[in-house]
């Protein structure tokens, strides 16, 4: 018998946000205007959205045991995420980010710093730690760690889904285990050489015999494949603080979305919808919102979409 609807390997990161009235030029001079510590991190937000969803759900990875360390464990604490295989680095400090936020239209640029000593080594994932999910989502960072974990999920028929943005070494041996890869706009280019997005999404997937295949597409939505044919579900329109995190969101309201049977399409629509509604407050966790707040902007809202995208809607 399963314990937990999802279980989620990969990383957390504890931001500083700095919000700045407007974005430098190159080599330029603004002053700030405030600074605030926020816990975030792709899979932990990703966990995160799908325990307020209502979830079951288990973390596994490593936090530092500075203070940011200790801000992000208070988060996954009080979110109600089981942290039984949570590992405690000692004498290490946490994956940091500072986060410059333009809030003329809460576009954010990153800087990021994650020490060796959080490294998930592959012999920390054990079956027990993932036979005891519906569902298993990861990203691609430690990649060893992750690969060993889909392994483990794909030969029990556990279903995983990957947020991936950019290449890893040896990510070509996650990706036969992934169900849902739902990766960066820039990922499927990088991965393949195919400058042309559709063609790079359906050569990742029939090359790894993926079922669905997606990409997200930030202010303009997300775009899936599966079973042949394209599906566009474009963003909405929202009053925009922070786009911080807005992926991870979408990813864990994915997860959410699969594991209530909700037909393709709907999925997107209300990952986007989820996406849209954390980017209207400050910080990756924001404004992580219910399902009757998805549901009211997916019947009300405005959206935001692009020609190239429009034929496959």
């Amino acid at each position: 018998m399963t314990e937990f609807d999802v279980v989620g390997v990969g990383l957390n990161a504890t931001d500083t946000l700095i919000l700045l009235s407007h974005f430098p030029a190159y080599a330029g001079k603004v002053a700030f205007e405030r600074e605030i510590l926020s816990p975030g991190g792709q899979v932990a937000s990703a966990m995160v959205t799908c325990a307020k969803l209502g979830l079951r759900v288990k973390y596994i990875g490593t936090v530092g045991d500075d203070q940011r360390g200790r801000i992000q464990l208070a988060s996954l604490r009080e979110s109600g995420i089981n942290l039984d295989d949570l590992e405690i680095r000692k004498n290490c400090a946490n994956q940091t980010a500072y986060i410059l936020i333009d809030q003329t239209t809460g576009e954010r640029t990153v800087l990021w710093q994650r020490d060796e000593c959080l490294k998930l080594e592959p012999e920390s994932i054990t079956p027990e730690k993932i036979l005891s999910a519906r569902m298993l989502h990861i990203d691609a960072h430690d990649t060893p760690a992750v690969a060993r974990a889909a392994e483990i999920a794909h030969q029990h028929h556990i279903p995983v889904t990957v947020d991936v943005d950019t290449i890893y070494h040896g990510f070509d041996r996650v990706l036969p285990h992934v169900d849902y890869l739902v990766a960066s706009s820039e990922f499927p280019v990088q991965w393949t050489h195919e400058r042309d997005p559709f063609r790079a999404l359906e050569m990742i997937q029939e090359e790894y015999h993926i079922p669905v295949a997606a990409m997200t597409l930030g202010a303009l939505g997300a775009l899936a494949r599966t079973h042949g044919r394209f599906i566009y579900s474009p963003a909405f329109v929202v009053n925009c603080a922070d786009t911080t995190g807005a992926g991870d969101v979408f990813h864990g309201a994915f997860c959410y979305a699969v594991l209530q049977n909700m037909p393709l399409r709907d999925a997107l629509e209300f990952s986007n919808a989820m996406a849209a509604l954390n980017c209207t407050a400050l910080g990756a966790r924001g404004r992580i919102s219910t399902v009757e707040e998805a549901r009211a902007l997916m019947f009300r809202g405005e959206r935001r979409s692009h020609p190239d995208y429009e034929p496959y809607r």
